[in-house]
């Protein structure tokens, strides 16, 4: 069976001042997931499944998957605040989103196969959904399932800090936890992160989340209880997220599940600040692994 890649592109992009998802960053106008879909087809994926926003679908629709759903399957499903979720009877009132977990369930209807999962604005490579795609074929079980681990020094931006989620391993590459470090940036050639003790130094070969994981189905009910725990406990909260994250941690340190940790090389591009889209631009214009236009 084949795996399927879900794309978290519900989000506005509020650094980045509007829809970055639909930004045309290729050499012939194609976005970051034009390439991600890409690489997912060529590793072997079989579907994917866009968790987008109903007020922006017929342009998303135009825009991006027009230009492959002739060559994979391609779902829509969509993350609204008031997304109905199975046993949860009252959603409180709220204008921010519930964050990547809750977009993760709301596909869960459209996904019965293990599947990865992907921000729409990130830039991630070819190896990384290779490695993700054999782990999803040959090892995922309902018990353990992957992070793709990204290396540190390959994913900074130039043009201000970012947050990382921080992997921290066993002698099995399972991980421990996953620290978020926020504030990270370069400083005369060394990594540092802001913490309450100030700059801490970081180092550049550690793997980070960069939200790509491998999972099994069976995480579907997980997500859909603690969640509907999640929305009891801090739904008054207007700023609170339900993030994956949140998931993973609570699964490791109950001894549920394991998650191995994938390791990708690949340098990542990301449009996290308007200033990143030149960069992001020269680089993949400078890419010969793909075709050009990617589509044909």
């Amino acid at each position: 069976m084949q795996p399927t890649l879900i794309v978290l592109a519900a989000g506005m992009g509020s650094r980045y001042g509007g829809l970055k998802q639909l930004d045309g960053v290729g050499p012939n106008g194609e976005t970051i997931m034009d390439y991600s879909v890409y690489d997912a087809i060529q590793a072997g994926f079989g579907k994917v499944v866009f968790v987008i926003r109903k007020h922006f679908a017929e342009d998303f629709k135009s825009k991006v998957t027009s230009k492959f759903a002739d060559k994979i399957t391609v779902v829509f499903a969509f993350q609204e605040i008031d997304s109905p979720v199975e046993g949860l009877t009252e959603v409180p009132e709220r204008t921010k989103p519930w964050g990547t977990a809750h977009a993760v369930l709301v596909a869960a209807p459209y996904v019965q196969e293990p599947f990865a999962v992907i921000n729409a604005d990130d830039f991630y490579g070819s190896a990384g959904f290779k490695e993700v795609a054999r782990f999803l074929t040959e090892e995922v079980s309902p018990t353990h399932n992957a992070l793709v681990g990204y290396v540190l020094g390959n994913t900074l931006s130039d043009n201000g800090s970012v947050s990382r989620g921080v992997a921290e391993m066993d002698e099995h590459h399972n991980m421990v936890t996953v620290v978020e470090r926020t504030k990270i940036e370069r400083d005369n050639g060394k990594i540092y992160y802001s913490g309450a003790e100030g700059k801490i130094a970081l180092d550049s070969e550690s793997l980070v989340s960069m939200n790509f994981w491998g999972f099994h189905p069976n995480i579907f009910p997980v997500i859909r209880e603690m969640f509907i725990k999640f929305v009891k406990e801090r739904g008054h909260e207007p700023k609170s997220e339900f993030f994956i994250p949140l998931v993973v941690n609570e699964q490791i340190q109950k001894g549920s599940c394991t998650y191995k940790v994938l390791t990708s090389r690949d340098l990542w591009h990301g449009v996290t600040y308007q200033e990143d889209k030149p960069g992001v631009m020269k680089a993949l214009a400078a890419m010969t692994d793909y075709p050009a236009p990617l589509w044909g």
